[in-house]
């Protein structure tokens, strides 16, 4: 019984979404007005996460986020900021320890096999083609058909966070 209690309460932390930000400190995000997608790129072996439909996705969420955020998009044409995305999937696996045996004093590992699928986005300046911010967006799935039915709420919460508080 107190296995199960404790592999219940580590498997969350597990597989949970995890969402970094960087920005350049020094740039000035009141000045962004439009944006451009340039470039998306999808780097997986796995056919759920590599085709057109899923990049069509990510174009409309980066859209959708961004646009929420005031700014606008630009199709074709100059914009303040051009919008890279790079979507990939690695299979990993993670060992886990817990306490097992007589009375809970011994130690049992398990490998514990899952997808980590990480999207990267990242916003450079047109003008100086200077990385200004950056999203990278982690999510621990045991199979990349449910990274794929995570991809909206990736880019959603990446630019929940943009722009970065000074």
């Amino acid at each position: 019984m107190k296995t199960l209690v404790l592999s219940l309460l580590l498997t969350p932390g597990l597989f949970a979404q995890k969402i970094q930000i960087e920005s350049d400190p020094a740039a000035d995000f009141s000045k962004f007005h439009t944006f451009a997608i340039v470039d998306g790129r999808l780097n997986s072996a796995n056919p759920s996460l590599n085709g057109e439909l899923v990049k069509k996705r990510l174009d409309f969420d980066v859209q959708k986020f961004l646009s929420a955020k005031g700014l606008t998009y630009v199709a074709s044409g100059p914009a303040d900021v051009n919008v890279r995305y790079t979507l990939g999937a690695v299979r990993r696996s993670e060992v886990e320890a817990y306490p097992a045996g007589w009375r809970g004093w011994g130690t049992r590992w398990v490998r514990v096999p899952y997808t980590e699928g990480t999207l990267v986005i990242d916003l450079r300046e047109r003008a100086t083609r200077s990385l200004v911010w950056r999203a990278i967006a982690r999510e621990n799935k045991g199979d990349a058909s449910k990274i794929e039915g995570k991809l909206d709420d990736m880019v959603k919460k990446s630019f929940d966070k943009y722009p970065p508080k000074k």
